[in-house]
C-alpha cells in the first residue's frame, strides 16, 4: 500500500502525520475537524501552509482560501527594524510523530547574529517541536527585555501561538482541562511557556508568519530544526560562528 500523508488543519493536534490510526484519534468526534490525505509529503506541506482543501466532503468557508492567501501575503511584510531583537522559531518532525527537533534564528538590529538548534526527541511531534522552539525564544526574550531591548518573536506555528497566548487562559481557569474530553497534549511545555509569556506580554510582540514562502529567518529556523534531528542533540545548542548564510540555507529543509 502506498504511503499517505495526513494533513490536519483542525483537530486535537494539527500538522502533517503519516499514521492514519494516530490521525483518526486527533479528528474523531472533534467539532468541525478539518483533515485530508495526500500521496506525497510535498503536497501535504503545501496544503498545510495554505487554506485546507475541502474536496473530501467538508464544506469550505466562503472566504477561506482568500483569507489564507491574504494572511500569507501579509506575513511577507516583516519589519526587522521594528524591534531590537527578532527571534524566528520553527520545529520539525520526520515523520510526524517521529524524530523531532527545534530551531531558532536571532536577528539584532535586523542583522542575523545567532542560530540555535537541538531538543532532539526520538518520539516527538511537529507540535511539540514547535512549542519547544517557542519556549526557547521566550527565554531569550525574557533576558533581552530585562536588558531594556525591544523584542518580537515570529513563529510559523499558529497552534503554538494559540496554545501560549490564547487557549492557555481558558485551560488554566478550568484546572488545565479542555472543555471537551481528552487531555491537553504537550501540557508541561505549554504551562512553562504560558507562565513566561504572561509575565512578558505587555512588552513582547508575537507574530505568525507563513512557512516556506522565502522569509529568511523562517527558512533558517527551519534548517536548524532539521539540523537538530540530524545531530540528535537533546540540548539546545548555539550554531558555531561564522554563520555563512548560503551554507545554512543549503542544509536539508523540513
Amino acid at each position: 500500500m502506498a504511503k499517505k500523508y495526513y494533513v490536519v488543519w483542525a483537530g486535537r493536534e494539527t500538522g502533517i502525520f503519516t499514521s492514519w490510526d494516530y490521525t483518526k484519534k486527533l479528528v474523531d468526534k472533534f467539532p468541525q475537524a478539518k483533515y485530508k490525505s495526500f500521496p506525497s509529503e510535498a503536497e501535504a506541506k503545501a496544503a498545510f501552509a495554505k487554506a485546507p482543501s475541502y474536496n473530501s466532503g467538508t464544506k469550505k468557508p466562503a472566504a477561506g482560501a482568500a483569507k489564507a492567501k491574504t494572511a500569507a501575503k501579509a506575513s511577507l511584510d516583516i519589519d526587522l527594524s521594528r524591534c531590537d531583537l527578532s527571534i524566528f522559531t520553527d520545529g520539525g518532525c520526520e515523520p510526524n510523530p517521529g524524530k523531532a527537533g527545534s530551531g531558532i534564528a536571532v536577528y539584532h538590529k535586523a542583522e542575523l547574529t545567532q542560530l540555535w538548534y537541538g531538543l532532539y526527541n526520538a518520539n516527538g511531534t511537529n507540535n511539540s517541536a514547535e512549542l519547544n522552539a517557542l519556549h526557547q525564544a521566550l527565554l531569550i526574550a525574557d533576558k533581552a527585555l530585562k536588558q531594556g531591548l525591544t523584542v518580537q518573536i515570529l513563529s510559523d506555528s499558529q497552534y503554538s501561538i494559540n496554545c501560549i497566548t490564547n487557549w492557555a487562559y481558558g485551560w488554566k481557569t478550568k484546572g488545565w482541562k479542555r472543555k471537551t474530553a481528552g487531555d491537553i497534549k504537550n501540557l508541561d511545555i505549554i504551562q512553562q511557556s504560558h507562565e513566561l509569556y504572561d509575565g512578558l506580554k505587555e512588552k513582547l510582540n508575537i507574530q505568525h508568519v507563513a512557512a516556506h514562502v522565502g522569509i529568511e529567518g523562517n527558512e533558517l529556523a527551519d534548517r536548524m530544526s532539521i539540523y537538530a534531528i540530524d545531530q540528535k542533540d537533546s540540548e539546545f545548542c548555539r550554531y558555531p560562528d561564522p554563520i555563512v548564510l548560503n551554507d545554512i540555507l543549503s542544509l536539508r529543509a523540513g
